[in-house]
């Protein structure tokens, strides 16, 4: 006697088999999770470019602020405290209203003093500030 089985029948599933879809899953949250870290690290800084104002600045009204390791500000080639920096700027810009500031920092020291020298040329009222770098390679 024949008996007869499922095996070969034709009949549709009643229910999905997620477990592949979750094992994708999990796969790719591991992938994305682990190369997220690396592709931060490795991004380019494209700085933003603007249009150039046309304003020529005299070599001779550009003064130099200087930032040392141990804290000392160097205006032009004068040392000045930096509770002082900001009377001296304004008298400088009293007495030539074209002036410009070019601040130099050492590279090793934290924003916060960089951001303090930049505040006392805002509060002389001094618009023209640059900040100076060396070139790569130097």
């Amino acid at each position: 006697m024949r008996r007869f089985s499922d095996k070969h029948s034709m009949h549709t599933l009643n229910e999905l088999n997620v477990t592949p879809l979750l094992d994708l899953a999990f796969v790719l949250l591991l992938i994305f999770m682990i190369t997220t870290p690396l592709m931060e690290n490795s991004t380019e800084l494209i700085l933003p470019s603007g249009q150039k104002d046309g304003t020529v600045v005299d070599p001779n009204s550009v003064l130099s602020i200087s930032i040392f390791r141990d804290n000392k500000v160097m205006l032009n080639t004068e040392v000045v405290e930096l509770e002082h920096l900001t009377e001296k700027l304004a008298g400088l810009h009293a007495a030539k209203p074209e002036v410009a500031v070019v601040v130099r920092s050492h590279k090793e020291l934290p924003v916060q003093q960089l951001m303090e020298v930049l505040d006392s040329v805002k509060r002389a009222q001094i618009t023209k500030v640059g900040l100076a770098k060396i070139a790569e390679g130097q």
